[in-house]
């Protein structure tokens, strides 16, 4: 998320022409922007940072639901 801020103050920045990123590539803003797509579309997702903690908290609801159902006298 940090890059995406990155990205979208240095736009601002280069497109009101502020400063030293008046003269700012936009080859280096798109550059960012390419990267930060291939981060959130593929590396995420290979290395699992896109699930976080979901996949164990549902894990640990199933065993729960799991236990509850087993100790119940039929």
């Amino acid at each position: 998320m940090p890059l995406i801020i990155v990205i979208a103050i240095l736009t601002a920045l280069r497109y009101f022409e502020v400063g030293p990123f008046a003269n700012l590539s936009w080859g280096w803003i798109i550059g960012l922007m390419v990267f930060a797509f291939v981060w959130f579309e593929w590396l995420e997702r290979m290395f699992g940072l896109d699930k976080g903690d979901s996949h164990d908290k549902l894990e640990k609801a199933r065993q729960e639901r799991v236990k509850k159902a087993f100790r119940k006298d039929r």
